[in-house]
């Protein structure tokens, strides 16, 4: 029994204890009435009892809500709402993560409101509201009428609205008559301290707005990026809306039931005299237009990890009626905080090498020598990283110049597009903030449970504060020959042997409408029979696309949905074979787990239950039955070929680099032009992937050896795996079904052999179909100004990725 019903309870004996008390007394009034009524006419004896029992159902109440009183909050609650706490989220070791702190909310006078949000406010929620005292009996008889009709309407004042905003726990969220009485006694306690400015004024600052928006003013600022002052009378008509359900009002998700909504209210202003009939019907025809930016948490304690369990825990929390700022919930999360920690150590120390190698190889024609060992050649003094990138991509920099927000908003405003470019190319600092942009190699990294889908570890970036755009659920790049292994899964769930062979040369395959794709690999052809297995190990173009015209586009497809690609489009077009759908590396790390937990998916899962504040379970994510995606048999054999790629193939750095032993198996995956880098590794108790690139992918790493995910993705989850297994994080001796533990490997620089990834030269690949949309500078990535004396000279001798310390 909650603390709610517990207090009903209590009300109701109280109540009883002072009815029952005057029972006697009642009968003996009965017994008088009796008397009184005895030989008077039937008519009027029913009207002298109709007028008793109205009169015992008002003393009734009065009795009832003089109980009640006491119970609601009092005045120096109503200046005060010490109940309040800020719900937090946890690691699942319990190390608070981030909370829900009311730094979204900026309080604001009235004065600072746009004068048509007062009316809009007025005109749909209260019309009456300056005439009444907290409560208004006149809507209240007319909305219970218009519900006996069928018609559910609500009776509640602004008033009464800011009396739940403010006492959520005091006046409880249960439909009964209790609650709604305590609501219209604390809304005539609030009608009694404060004048109806001070009332409008502290509810429009406590409302709240979704994406942890709370007050018009920050409502202002995410749905439409300006003050509250500045809002006009259709965005405050939007927002106003909104009031009604909010989750169901978003304009964001739901536009045409927004849309729909705002012109109810318009309507409403209308019938009140705000506007005539002409302005009506031309405002009800303007589109929405939003200019929606999600605020930053102003606690500076926010990763992409929290960001994104924030941003699914504000649906949950407005679909399930809770406040996360005052409600004072506790979020276990799945995160592991010391696999996070290494997660972060990794993609710093890892993905800062190698913006130091992208940085030489740019930096002048004559410093790189683009063998397969990725060797050096001296460096001139005063040579700036990119320097030759952007030299030799004149016409690439101008185009960056035209989609930057900065040109946008000159030619919108009337700058000649010409004159526009010129003056930007002319600034400095705009023209060094746009290349450090372009120029800043970025990187992604998650990590699972196979077993129960739960996500250990997650870094969306290399620096939260510089990039918010998380290269982990919501970047979709082309995952190159990450993806052939579901192209062999679709093989071996149609009965082919990892041993059947093929040839190993260049065929050509129709795509209809006269075009041919012809997949090469780097490494050339050798005209002999490869078994599929050696296909996959050494990642082969050509034995690839064989195998998937052997199997079927359909096939394929269905099991990488089934595997864990549920919300990217997968084009079927042949060279889906060797990756050119983009996906997101959450999806594909999914996809691992699944293979790695022998064939079962698992919906990924970052909240493992939600508490109250008197730790009462509210929810419970608890793993779902998984579901069958492959056969137990074919994802054994998959991983056992898988195996090949780490122990002989193109992912032998996780060995030879890091030391890795145990039982693991992964692949690497590389695309066009080396603009995407991927390794995904996995252990029978943990699956990690990570992903390489710039967010302009149409800048590239320069080499074909830094350039490759089997050296430069791969060092992020090397490094990574590494400290799990060095700190007991996962188990060392743990085998996949069939497994055996690998003799110890001895790190060195260099391995025996070096194999390339074959994803480059994929001929006929449409250029829509390779290349992602790329993001705008302004939108992608936020950099901070470096004045050109304070840039550090690049070393004269510029290393390889360093190998960490043993």
């Amino acid at each position: 029994m909650d603390h709610e019903e517990q207090q009903e309870n209590g009300i109701r004996r109280q109540a009883k204890a002072l009815l029952s008390g005057a029972g006697s007394k009642a009968q003996a009034g009965v017994r008088r009435a009796h008397g009184f009524l005895s030989g008077r006419p039937r008519w009027e004896q029913a009207v002298l009892v109709g007028l008793w029992s109205f009169a015992a159902l008002l003393v009734a109440l009065l009795v009832y809500l003089m109980i009640l009183v006491p119970l609601t909050p009092g005045i120096d609650d109503l200046k005060q709402v010490s109940s309040a706490r800020p719900s937090v989220m946890l690691s699942s070791d319990g190390k608070e993560l981030g909370s829900f702190e009311q730094g979204l909310q900026e309080r604001v006078k009235l004065s600072q409101v746009s004068p048509h949000v007062v009316t809009a406010l007025i005109a749909t929620e209260d019309h009456r509201f300056y005439d009444h005292h907290g409560v208004d009996f006149t809507r209240i008889a007319g909305a219970l009428l218009a519900s006996l009709k069928g018609d559910a309407q609500g009776g509640s004042t602004i008033t009464q609205q800011l009396a739940r905003n403010m006492f959520p726990q005091e006046i409880g969220r249960a439909r009964s008559i209790n609650r709604k009485l305590k609501e219209l006694i604390t809304a005539i306690k609030i009608e009694n301290t404060y004048s109806k400015t001070e009332i409008l004024e502290a509810y429009l600052n406590t409302v709240p707005f979704l994406y942890n928006a709370r007050g018009i003013e920050m409502a202002a600022r995410t749905y439409f990026s300006k003050p509250a002052a500045r809002l006009d009378v259709l965005e405050a008509a939007t927002l106003v809306g909104m009031l009604k359900g909010t989750y169901y009002y978003n304009p964001v998700t739901n536009p045409e039931r927004s849309l729909g909504r705002r012109n109810v209210v318009l309507g409403q202003m209308l019938k009140r005299g705000a506007f005539d009939e002409a302005r009506f019907k031309a405002l009800a025809k303007r589109p929405l237009r939003l200019r929606f930016e999600r605020q930053l948490d102003r606690s500076g304690r926010d990763d992409h990890f929290t960001a994104f369990v924030r941003k699914w825990l504000l649906e949950w929390a407005d679909e399930n009626d809770y406040n996360l700022e005052l409600d004072g919930l506790r979020v276990e999360t799945t995160l592991d905080a010391d696999l996070q920690q290494a997660a972060l150590r990794s993609v710093e120390r890892q993905a800062g090498a190698l913006q130091a190698v992208a940085d030489v190889e740019w930096s002048s024609p004559s410093l790189f020598n683009s063998s397969s060992t990725g060797t050096y050649t001296s460096m001139r003094a005063g040579v700036k990283p990119f320097d030759y990138y952007w030299r030799s991509h004149a016409a690439q920099l101008d185009a960056f110049v035209r989609e930057s927000g900065e040109y946008r908003r000159a030619v919108e405003g009337g700058e000649a597009p010409t004159a526009a470019l010129k003056r930007l190319k002319g600034d400095r600092d705009f023209l060094r903030t746009l290349k450090e942009a372009k120029s800043r190699l970025e990187a992604g990294f998650v990590a699972m449970d196979p077993l129960t889908g739960e996500v250990k570890a997650w870094v969306g970036s290399r620096d939260f504060a510089r990039d918010q755009y998380d290269h982990v659920a919501q970047a979709a790049r082309q995952p190159g020959s990450t993806f052939k292994p579901i192209v062999y899964g679709a093989a071996l769930e149609n009965g082919m042997s990892p041993e059947q062979t093929y040839v190993d040369t260049v065929m050509e395959f129709d795509m209809g409408n006269g075009k041919v794709w012809r997949p090469t690999d780097m490494s050339g052809t050798s005209g002999r029979q490869i078994t599929m297995r050696e296909g996959l190990v050494h990642s082969k173009n050509t034995i690839t696309a064989q195998v998937m015209q052997d199997v079927g586009l359909p096939s394929v497809i269905k099991l990488a949905r089934n595997l864990g690609i549920r919300q990217s489009k997968l084009a079927s077009v042949p060279s889906l074979a060797l990756g050119t759908s983009p996906v997101t590396l959450l999806e594909m790390v999914s996809s691992y787990s699944t293979i790695a937990a022998r064939g079962e998916y698992r919906k990924p899962v970052f909240v493992r239950r939600i508490t109250d504040r008197d730790g009462k379970v509210i929810a419970d994510f608890a793993t779902a039955a998984p579901e069958r995606a492959l056969s137990q048999a074919s994802s054994e054999t998959l991983i056992d070929i898988l195996r090949g790629v780490v122990n002989r193939g193109t992912g032998t750095a996780v060995r030879y680099r890091f030391g890795v032993t145990g039982d693991v198996a992964g692949k690497t995956g590389t695309t066009q032009n080396n603009a995407d880098g991927w390794f995904i590794l996995m252990h029978p108790n943990l699956v990690a992937g990570a992903w390489v690139g710039f967010n302009d992918n149409r800048v590239t790493m320069r080499s074909n050896y830094w350039g490759q995910g089997g050296h430069n993705a791969i060092l992020l989850v090397g490094d990574f795996f590494k400290t799990a297994l060095d700190e007991g994080k996962i188990d060392k001796n743990a085998l996949f079904p069939g497994g055996r533990k690998p003799e110890p490997v001895h790190p060195r620089a260099e391995p025996e052999e070096e194999f390339i990834d074959g994803d480059e030269l994929n001929e006929g690949v449409p250029a829509d179909e390779a290349i992602e949309d790329p993001v705008p500078a302004d939108e992608a990535i936020e950099v901070e100004t470096v004045p050109e004396e304070e840039i550090a000279p690049p070393p004269p001798m510029p290393m390889p990725v360093p190998t960490p310390d043993f």
